[in-house]
């Protein structure tokens, strides 16, 4: 698509570069399409996918951690080598944990969610024909399936994929022969992040680019939708962080291949003294760590604007607080520069520096808290339609809090240290971050499937969905928080080695029957969805009454959104159930001139002339009511 057609708001350029530039055939159309609304199906497929993958190497790592002493001759049909005698090998255990990690992390959570929702909201929602950069987007989502499909080809080369944690710290990931899981598969493990972290700048890149500078006539800042603001400050968190990991990752590669010691000394390697001096691991840590916690942030931050505006339409009121919404954002965005070192309170840290960390870790909790009662708020006394889509925003915020109280003892120097790397750190990150975001994803693809695929979803499947998977995230991660305070640690092959906590083993059977059933639920999503897309029921342009810009478009999708001129923009996205006005729902599009029976005194801050006018049919209703 030409500049020009991206730019101009008529019909006639948009149409002529359309022509110019798109012979509509298969492969520009499915495959290397450059419209924002196919890249972001492209997005979404691969990540579900990804998700599935992921969501299988927990099952099998779970079986062995319910049944370490029992063998399932399946396994070995299944894994071969790598279930020898039909039990997990431990190298294989530990590859599972790694990539489970390294999957759910970043091509689910981070690619998935954001380069889904990113995609297809940025343009839509601000009144864009697409991208700033159509072409630098394909090659967003391409950057990302290769990455991906390197990632899972590690499964097939001799030793396996990486071991050593999704964190991949060294000595493990700076010694090819420290084990099977060192050796080709975590060279794959690191060019997959490489290609993953070049997606994520190309992608990261183009939304603020076209936040900032494609915003349609009218839409300020301040009129954004909250999913903007928080896809916009998503995207400024990775371009600023990733790169970062980049560096680590380049200089891993030195010690790897090179005999470079940035992270290795000291090491004797099966009786053997290495010739590495000089290097500290805990220097990959830091850099790891100052990726890897705005990184929490990059998954949820779009969680939580995909909620905040799928709870304001579904409870038919304003966002409670939108200004303190933004401003909880940017803090967020802000702070979560200045709190990596508390992954490392362990590590020697000086005890002036962990204090530091631990003020700055316990200060984000106000921001997170501020958003936390605005949902809580925004849902008092709403008129709620429990759509599957709202039921999965509210799981979200539960899932939050639940998770995010448990951060509390983590960011404290004193109790992190009894309970780092047990399984409380596992129960709290995968509620507060995995099972939130994850929510927060499944709400947006329920609200924003009729805008993708043009039908609806069913709902029954919806609720079953929803349930089965909420009651068993819960009967999954609560119980680890005990686990974790009585010491269990995690990623132990099998805890029944330390007679001390052989009472957890029947616990962990518990928890891997409750991901058993959470996984059977994927499935009824996974029907739903692949039925919908084909045989659904046919949707109406705006199957919500939302106000937002993007059901203001045609349903039939067309590359460049709107047929003829970009909508103008006259008011926030929040006008639900305002007083004075017939329905409950007034689009982002309408004039304030449209609506005098509901406008208030406020809505003509930035506009005088309005203001005037609305004066003026104010004074003429008076006198006609002093009349009759």
């Amino acid at each position: 698509m030409s500049t020009l057609a991206v730019h101009d708001h008529g019909l006639v350029h948009h149409e002529e570069g359309h022509e110019h530039h798109h012979k509509a055939t298969f492969l520009n159309t499915y495959v290397f399409s450059q419209d924002h609304k196919m890249i972001a199906k492209q997005f979404l497929i691969t990540g579900i996918t990804m998700a599935f993958i992921g969501m299988l190497l927990s099952l099998l790592f779970r079986i062995q951690l319910a049944y370490p002493d029992k063998s399932f001759p399946l396994l070995e049909t299944l894994l071969g080598r790598f279930a020898p005698g039909g039990r997990l090998s431990p190298d294989f255990y530990m590859s599972l944990v790694t990539i489970h990690g390294t999957i759910m992390v970043f091509f689910v959570l981070t690619a998935g969610l954001s380069g889904t929702f990113a995609n297809l909201l940025i343009p839509l929602q601000i009144g864009a024909r697409d991208m700033a950069s159509p072409f630098v987007n394909m090659l967003s989502y391409w950057f990302f399936l290769i990455a991906s499909i390197i990632m899972v080809s590690a499964f097939f080369v001799e030793k396996g994929p990486a071991s050593g944690g999704w964190t991949i710290y060294p000595p493990l990931s700076a010694l090819p022969t420290a084990m099977p899981g060192s050796a080709e598969g975590m060279t794959l493990w690191l060019i997959s992040m490489v290609c993953f972290i070049a997606s994520s700048l190309m992608g990261g890149i183009n939304y603020v680019s076209t936040v900032l500078n494609m915003r349609t006539k009218g839409m300020d800042l301040w009129k954004m939708p909250l999913t903007v603001w928080a896809l916009f400050l998503t995207a400024v968190l990775g371009v600023l962080a990733f790169p970062v990991l980049v560096a680590g990752v380049v200089l891993l590669i030195f010690d790897r291949s090179f005999g470079t010691s940035f992270y290795l000394s000291d090491i004797v390697l099966n009786g053997k003294v290495m010739p590495f001096e000089g290097g500290s691991p805990i220097l990959f840590q830091h850099l790891f760590w100052f990726l890897g916690h705005p990184e929490v942030y990059i998954i949820i931050m779009p969680a939580m604007g995909i909620s905040s505006e799928v709870m304001s339409v579904n409870s038919r009121k304003p966002i409670f607080g939108y200004h303190a919404m933004v401003y909880s954002l940017i803090g967020i965005t802000v702070l979560s520069f200045i709190v990596w070192g508390h992954h490392m309170f362990v590590t020697g840290m000086n005890p002036f520096l962990g204090g530091v960390f631990m003020i700055t870790t316990l200060i984000i909790a106000v921001p997170s808290a501020v958003k936390t009662f605005n949902w809580l708020a925004t849902l008092w006394r709403g008129n709620i339609r429990f759509t599957p889509a709202m039921l999965f925003a509210i799981g979200m915020v539960s899932f939050f809090i639940s998770g995010g109280l448990t951060g509390i003892f983590l960011g404290n120097a004193a109790l992190d240290i009894n309970l780092h790397d047990t399984y409380f750190v596992v129960a709290h990150f995968h509620l507060v971050m995995g099972s939130a975001a994850i929510f927060g994803m499944l709400a947006g693809v329920y609200h924003w499937f009729p805008k993708m695929f043009r039908r609806m979803m069913d709902d029954r499947l919806g609720y079953l969905h929803f349930w089965v998977t909420f009651v068993g995230a819960y009967l999954v991660f609560f119980p680890m928080h005990f686990m974790g305070l009585e010491g269990v640690p995690r990623r132990y092959y099998a805890i029944t080695e330390f007679h001390q906590w052989d009472h957890w083993l029947n616990v962990n059977t518990f928890i891997t029957w409750a991901a058993i059933m959470a996984g059977f639920a994927q499935v009824a999503f996974i029907i739903n969805f692949v039925y919908s897309i084909f045989w659904g029921k046919k949707t109406v342009q705006n199957p919500w009454n939302a106000n937002t810009l993007e059901w203001t478009a045609p349903i039939e999708h067309i590359h460049g959104n709107w047929a003829g001129e970009l909508p103008t923009v006259y008011r926030w996205p929040y006008d639900y159930s305002k007083p004075g006005h017939e329905e409950d729902f007034i689009p982002q599009n309408v004039p304030f001139s449209q609506t005098m029976s509901s406008n208030m005194p406020h809505d003509f801050e930035d506009n005088p002339e309005g203001l005037e006018e609305f004066n003026k049919w104010t004074s003429t209703q008076k006198a006609n009511e002093e009349v009759k």
